[in-house]
């Protein structure tokens, strides 16, 4: 699963590909927003990444990345 984070004053955004479902990391992000605290998420390689809340500009979950093409198909 793909997750995009968009940080106040950074031009750049997050990308997190973590092995958790959409319904798992929604429940992560909208408790750290309430909470108001650091959001913290781990990625496929077993790194955290924390962001404090009041910094995030937006979230973006994305689909799996598991069904992603790479290279040139076929259609």
């Amino acid at each position: 699963m793909e997750v995009k984070i968009g940080v106040v004053y950074t031009p750049h955004e997050l990308i997190v590909e973590t092995d958790d479902d959409a319904s798992t990391i929604t429940s992560v992000i909208e408790e750290a927003m309430t909470a108001e605290s650091i959001l913290w998420l781990t990625d496929t390689k077993g790194r955290r990444i924390g962001v404090p809340v009041d910094k995030i500009a937006y979230v973006e979950v994305g689909s799996d990345a598991s069904g992603r093409q790479v290279g040139f198909g076929t259609r």
